[in-house]
Protein backbone atom coordinates (compact mmCIF):
# COMPACT_ATOMS: atom_id res chain seq x y z
CA UNK A 1 0.00 0.00 0.00
CA UNK A 2 3.08 2.57 1.16
CA UNK A 3 6.16 2.38 -0.42
CA UNK A 4 8.77 5.30 0.57
CA UNK A 5 11.75 5.64 -0.88
CA UNK A 6 15.09 8.08 0.12
CA UNK A 7 12.67 10.44 1.87
CA UNK A 8 14.37 13.94 3.03
CA UNK A 9 12.93 16.42 4.75
CA UNK A 10 14.89 19.57 5.81
CA UNK A 11 14.55 23.10 7.24
CA UNK A 12 16.45 26.02 7.48
CA UNK A 13 17.65 28.58 10.19
CA UNK A 14 19.69 31.31 9.87
CA UNK A 15 23.15 28.76 10.51
CA UNK A 16 22.12 25.68 9.19
CA UNK A 17 20.38 23.29 7.69
CA UNK A 18 18.25 20.85 9.93
CA UNK A 19 17.61 17.30 8.73
CA UNK A 20 13.95 16.14 10.03
CA UNK A 21 14.04 13.09 7.26
CA UNK A 22 17.34 12.23 5.40
CA UNK A 23 17.53 8.89 2.95
CA UNK A 24 14.55 7.23 4.95
CA UNK A 25 12.61 4.21 3.27
CA UNK A 26 10.07 2.43 4.29
CA UNK A 27 7.33 -0.01 3.17
CA UNK A 28 4.27 -1.40 4.66
CA UNK A 29 1.45 -3.62 2.85
CA UNK A 30 -2.33 -3.47 2.92
CA UNK A 31 -3.28 -4.56 5.84
CA UNK A 32 -0.48 -4.27 8.07
CA UNK A 33 -0.27 -2.29 11.68
CA UNK A 34 2.63 -0.72 11.90
CA UNK A 35 4.34 1.11 14.67
CA UNK A 36 6.88 3.90 14.25
CA UNK A 37 9.09 5.05 17.11
CA UNK A 38 11.82 6.93 18.26
CA UNK A 39 12.79 9.61 20.53
CA UNK A 40 11.44 13.10 20.40
CA UNK A 41 13.04 14.99 17.19
CA UNK A 42 13.58 12.03 14.73
CA UNK A 43 11.11 13.03 12.73
CA UNK A 44 8.21 10.35 13.20
CA UNK A 45 5.20 12.80 12.86
CA UNK A 46 7.05 14.61 10.12
CA UNK A 47 7.05 11.54 8.19
CA UNK A 48 3.07 10.81 9.12
CA UNK A 49 2.43 13.93 6.75
CA UNK A 50 4.16 13.16 4.17
CA UNK A 51 2.50 9.54 4.27
CA UNK A 52 -0.58 11.33 4.86
CA UNK A 53 0.12 13.89 2.05
CA UNK A 54 0.16 16.69 4.35
CA UNK A 55 3.30 17.75 3.44
CA UNK A 56 6.11 16.96 0.78
CA UNK A 57 9.25 15.28 1.00
CA UNK A 58 12.12 17.68 -0.55
CA UNK A 59 13.51 14.45 -1.98
CA UNK A 60 12.58 10.93 -2.44
CA UNK A 61 9.89 8.73 -4.06
CA UNK A 62 6.42 8.10 -2.12
CA UNK A 63 3.99 5.54 -3.50
CA UNK A 64 0.77 5.17 -2.37
CA UNK A 65 -1.28 1.90 -3.11
CA UNK A 66 0.83 2.10 -6.80
CA UNK A 67 0.33 5.68 -7.83
CA UNK A 68 3.52 7.94 -7.60
CA UNK A 69 2.32 11.04 -5.34
CA UNK A 70 5.60 12.55 -4.46
CA UNK A 71 4.49 15.85 -6.78
CA UNK A 72 1.22 15.65 -7.21
CA UNK A 73 -1.16 18.55 -7.13
CA UNK A 74 -3.26 19.67 -4.30
CA UNK A 75 -6.61 19.03 -5.18
CA UNK A 76 -5.37 15.45 -6.62
CA UNK A 77 -3.41 14.60 -2.87
CA UNK A 78 -7.09 16.20 -1.11
CA UNK A 79 -9.16 13.45 -3.16
CA UNK A 80 -6.75 10.69 -2.48
CA UNK A 81 -7.25 12.10 1.52
CA UNK A 82 -10.40 12.48 1.46
CA UNK A 83 -11.26 9.09 -0.08
CA UNK A 84 -8.07 6.92 1.72
CA UNK A 85 -7.27 8.34 5.09
CA UNK A 86 -8.05 9.09 8.67
CA UNK A 87 -6.25 10.96 10.73
CA UNK A 88 -5.92 11.28 14.19
CA UNK A 89 -3.31 14.32 14.75
CA UNK A 90 -1.46 14.86 18.18
CA UNK A 91 -3.06 18.69 18.89
CA UNK A 92 -6.55 17.23 17.87
CA UNK A 93 -7.29 19.90 14.99
CA UNK A 94 -11.22 19.70 16.10
CA UNK A 95 -13.21 22.83 14.78
CA UNK A 96 -14.57 24.46 17.98
CA UNK A 97 -17.36 26.24 16.72
CA UNK A 98 -18.66 22.46 15.83
CA UNK A 99 -19.91 20.12 18.36
CA UNK A 100 -18.43 17.13 18.99
CA UNK A 101 -20.98 15.29 16.64
CA UNK A 102 -20.47 17.44 13.94
CA UNK A 103 -16.59 17.45 14.21
CA UNK A 104 -16.84 13.56 13.69
CA UNK A 105 -19.65 13.50 10.56
CA UNK A 106 -17.90 16.29 9.21
CA UNK A 107 -15.56 13.28 6.76
CA UNK A 108 -18.94 11.72 5.83
CA UNK A 109 -20.06 15.17 4.94
CA UNK A 110 -17.53 15.23 2.95
CA UNK A 111 -17.85 11.98 1.35
CA UNK A 112 -21.61 12.74 0.32
CA UNK A 113 -22.87 10.16 3.11
CA UNK A 114 -26.41 11.08 3.61
CA UNK A 115 -28.12 11.99 6.74
CA UNK A 116 -29.88 9.13 8.46
CA UNK A 117 -26.71 6.63 7.43
CA UNK A 118 -24.21 9.55 9.01
CA UNK A 119 -26.09 10.07 12.24
CA UNK A 120 -25.95 6.07 12.77
CA UNK A 121 -22.40 5.99 11.83
CA UNK A 122 -21.30 8.60 13.73
CA UNK A 123 -23.34 7.74 16.78
CA UNK A 124 -21.63 4.06 16.66
CA UNK A 125 -18.18 5.52 16.78
CA UNK A 126 -19.34 7.99 19.84
CA UNK A 127 -20.72 5.02 21.50
CA UNK A 128 -17.27 2.89 21.35
CA UNK A 129 -15.51 5.17 22.23
CA UNK A 130 -17.60 6.45 25.32
CA UNK A 131 -18.11 9.94 24.49
CA UNK A 132 -21.54 9.73 23.42
CA UNK A 133 -22.80 11.84 26.22
CA UNK A 134 -21.08 14.77 25.12
CA UNK A 135 -22.14 14.54 21.48
CA UNK A 136 -23.69 18.18 21.71
CA UNK A 137 -20.87 19.68 23.39
CA UNK A 138 -17.98 21.95 22.07
CA UNK A 139 -14.48 20.81 21.99
CA UNK A 140 -13.16 24.13 24.64
CA UNK A 141 -15.76 22.70 27.31
CA UNK A 142 -13.37 18.84 26.95
CA UNK A 143 -10.77 17.21 28.79
CA UNK A 144 -7.62 16.91 26.42
CA UNK A 145 -8.63 13.17 26.80
CA UNK A 146 -12.09 13.84 25.52
CA UNK A 147 -10.92 15.68 22.87
CA UNK A 148 -8.44 12.83 21.83
CA UNK A 149 -11.14 10.48 21.59
CA UNK A 150 -13.61 12.92 19.37
CA UNK A 151 -10.59 12.98 16.84
CA UNK A 152 -9.97 9.31 16.74
CA UNK A 153 -13.82 9.21 16.03
CA UNK A 154 -13.12 11.49 13.80
CA UNK A 155 -10.53 9.47 12.13
CA UNK A 156 -11.99 6.51 11.96
CA UNK A 157 -16.15 7.25 11.43
CA UNK A 158 -15.18 6.93 7.34
CA UNK A 159 -14.17 3.42 7.28
CA UNK A 160 -11.15 4.62 5.58
CA UNK A 161 -8.26 1.83 4.10
CA UNK A 162 -5.31 3.89 5.84
CA UNK A 163 -5.48 5.71 9.78
CA UNK A 164 -2.61 7.40 10.59
CA UNK A 165 -2.64 8.01 14.32
CA UNK A 166 -0.22 10.12 16.22
CA UNK A 167 0.03 9.40 20.07
CA UNK A 168 -3.32 7.86 20.11
CA UNK A 169 -3.46 7.43 23.70
CA UNK A 170 -1.37 10.03 24.97
CA UNK A 171 -3.96 12.10 27.00
CA UNK A 172 -5.59 8.84 27.80
CA UNK A 173 -6.01 6.82 31.65
CA UNK A 174 -5.14 3.27 31.01
CA UNK A 175 -8.98 2.03 30.64
CA UNK A 176 -9.32 4.62 28.09
CA UNK A 177 -6.34 4.16 26.25
CA UNK A 178 -6.67 0.14 26.25
CA UNK A 179 -10.23 0.81 24.64
CA UNK A 180 -8.46 3.17 21.78
CA UNK A 181 -6.37 0.45 21.03
CA UNK A 182 -9.40 -2.39 21.04
CA UNK A 183 -10.86 0.02 18.25
CA UNK A 184 -7.84 0.23 16.54
CA UNK A 185 -7.41 -3.56 16.48
CA UNK A 186 -10.66 -4.53 15.46
CA UNK A 187 -10.37 -1.87 12.30
CA UNK A 188 -7.21 -3.35 11.53
CA UNK A 189 -8.80 -7.33 11.71
CA UNK A 190 -11.37 -5.58 9.49
CA UNK A 191 -9.02 -4.77 6.94
CA UNK A 192 -7.35 -1.30 7.87
CA UNK A 193 -4.35 -0.46 7.38
CA UNK A 194 -3.31 1.64 10.58
CA UNK A 195 0.17 3.43 10.91
CA UNK A 196 0.57 4.52 14.64
CA UNK A 197 3.03 7.09 16.02
CA UNK A 198 3.59 6.54 19.93
CA UNK A 199 6.55 6.44 22.94
CA UNK A 200 4.22 3.75 24.84
CA UNK A 201 5.70 0.34 24.29
CA UNK A 202 2.31 -0.97 25.76
CA UNK A 203 0.70 0.50 22.57
CA UNK A 204 3.34 -0.62 19.60
CA UNK A 205 2.78 -4.20 21.24
CA UNK A 206 -0.90 -4.22 19.56
CA UNK A 207 0.81 -3.71 16.12
CA UNK A 208 2.47 -6.31 13.77
CA UNK A 209 6.04 -4.53 13.24
CA UNK A 210 7.69 -1.64 14.89
CA UNK A 211 9.22 0.91 12.95
CA UNK A 212 12.74 2.88 14.98
CA UNK A 213 13.95 6.35 13.40
CA UNK A 214 17.21 7.32 15.18
CA UNK A 215 17.85 11.09 16.36
CA UNK A 216 19.63 11.45 14.25
CA UNK A 217 18.70 11.06 10.46
CA UNK A 218 22.04 10.65 9.21
CA UNK A 219 21.80 7.11 11.14
CA UNK A 220 19.01 5.69 9.28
Amino acid sequence: MIKATNLEKHYYTDEMEIFALQNLSIEVEKGEFVSIMGPSGCGKSTLLNILGMLDEADEGNYFFDGYEVTHIKERKRADLRKENIGFQFQNFNLIDDLTVFENVELPLIYKGVRGPQRAKRAEEVLDKLQIMDRRKSYPQQLSGGQQQRVALARAVVNKPGLILADEPTANLDIDNGDAVMALLTDLNKEGTTIIMVTHSAHDAAYSHRVIRLPLDPTAV
